[in-house]
């Protein structure tokens, strides 16, 4: 029995029908129609809260008309080649120096992808001499980065600076043997359990010890601090952050991706960030329409206000009801629950099937054994109206599991 088979095996009875095929169902289901709160699954509109669109811009109607006048002046080809070659633009540098400045820091460079971005910047960034020392749960494109590194390399503990310290003393006794450097990497806001990362304390850290601070703020770039500028401003330590990155598909519901610093290691990535020396500069519509995007964060704060809306009623109603939602700081929204993947699976089919409501399923080995979470990413296009319903669909489904219904063979039938 091949894997495949096997994961079909233990997908046992659930929603065996006809019309579907169990493992796409979960595994890839297909959201439909324009980006909005309300979308088409297998027919139905549903509720959905799991969209990467914080403040709202997917569908921005300033936002739609410069993509498409982007796509209609420039096309998709253009710029022809990697920057270093033929792929530069007066526009690309314009809106590097714009990220550079809305980040509070001296110089930036355009990535094209997130994931791959930041794999790339860690490669570059490090070499064998070099340690680096990382949040245990950092996200999965840091770790495939850091598997990339030939050096030695130490985790903390989560959010744990204490531990960290333990791992500065072992790194920098190292670095005093190779003759190399140090390099801590942690995250802005994590996106499971949206609890922000410390970064106030990694920073006091820096009167003890000789290291840089690269973060990945996906999560917190747009949404995070008085302007936006993220995580650091938030916790008052933007100026500790050595190396900022961030992604456009969160908050700027777009593609791409950015890594801003001082401008002798911005211009020293520009020539060895091998992602970006071999690839196809990041298309002209992409620049123009992030561009707009930027502006926009800049120019109405009244999107991010409205997200903190939607978050706050979300949190609070949840919170009130004696859902746990661990230690979120952020607009990422976690509902912990008690259960096994199976009955994870049927109450998530519940859920989409009958009560309209589209979120995230997370198990283990994201979370531990035993635990259930459902994954709320709370937008600025999302109404009080969406936050009530749901609240009330949450305590329906807490009951039916409480009960033990999601152990049953017939959940997909439920009326």
């Amino acid at each position: 029995m091949d894997l495949f088979e096997k994961f079909s095996k233990d997908m046992g009875p659930l929603g065996q029908h006809s019309d579907m095929d169990n493992t796409n169902y979960y595994m890839f289901p297909k959201l439909e129609g324009p980006i909005a709160p309300r979308m088409q699954f297998r027919g139905k509109e549903v509720l959905t809260w799991s969209l990467n669109n914080y403040l709202g811009l997917a569908n921005h109607p300033e936002v739609r008309e410069a993509d498409t006048k982007a796509t209609a002046d420039w096309g998709l080809a253009y710029p022809m080649g990697a920057r270093m070659m033929t792929g530069n633009t007066e526009h690309h540098e314009k809106f590097e120096n714009d990220l550079a400045a809305f980040v509070q820091k001296e110089s930036c460079m355009l990535l094209n992808f997130g994931y791959q971005g930041i794999m790339s910047a860690i490669d570059a960034l490090v070499g064998r001499k070099d340690i680096v020392v990382y949040d245990a749960e950092c996200h999965a494109c840091i770790i495939d980065g850091l598997r990339l590194h030939v050096g030695k390399r130490f985790v903390y503990l989560h959010n744990d600076m204490e531990s960290l310290e333990k791992q500065l003393v072992r790194a920098e006794k190292m670095a005093k043997e190779t003759g190399g450097g140090i390099l801590v990497i942690t995250e802005g806001v994590f996106g499971m359990s949206g609890s922000m990362g410390n970064l106030k304390g990694v920073v006091e850290l820096k009167k003890k010890f000789q290291f840089r601070l690269l973060i990945d703020d996906a999560h917190g770039f747009g949404t995070m601090g008085k302007t936006g500028a993220g995580t650091g401003e938030e916790q008052g330590v933007q100026d500790g952050v050595d190396l900022y990155f961030s992604t456009f598909a969160k908050s700027m519901a777009s593609i791409g991706a950015f890594i801003a610093g001082d401008k002798n290691v911005i211009e020293y990535l520009k020539y060895n960030t091998r992602s970006q020396i071999f690839a196809k500069s990041l298309p002209m519509p992409l620049v123009l329409g992030n561009q707009k995007r930027l502006d926009l964060l800049k120019s109405s704060p009244e999107l991010k206000d409205k997200l903190w809306t939607i978050v706050n009623a979300m949190q609070k109603g949840l919170r009130d009801k004696g859902f746990n939602i661990g230690k979120t700081q952020s607009p990422v929204t976690p509902v912990l629950l008690n259960g096994i993947w199976q009955e994870a699976a049927n109450m998530i089919m519940d859920l989409r099937n009958n009560y309209n409501i589209f979120c995230s399923m997370i198990v283990y080995p994201v979370v531990p054994k035993g635990v259930i979470m459902l994954r709320i990413i709370p937008t600025a296009a999302h109404s009080l109206e969406d936050v009530d319903q749901t609240i009330s669909v949450f305590e329906e489904i807490k009951k039916k599991l409480d009960k033990g219904v999601y152990q049953s063979e017939e959940v997909g039938q439920l009326a």
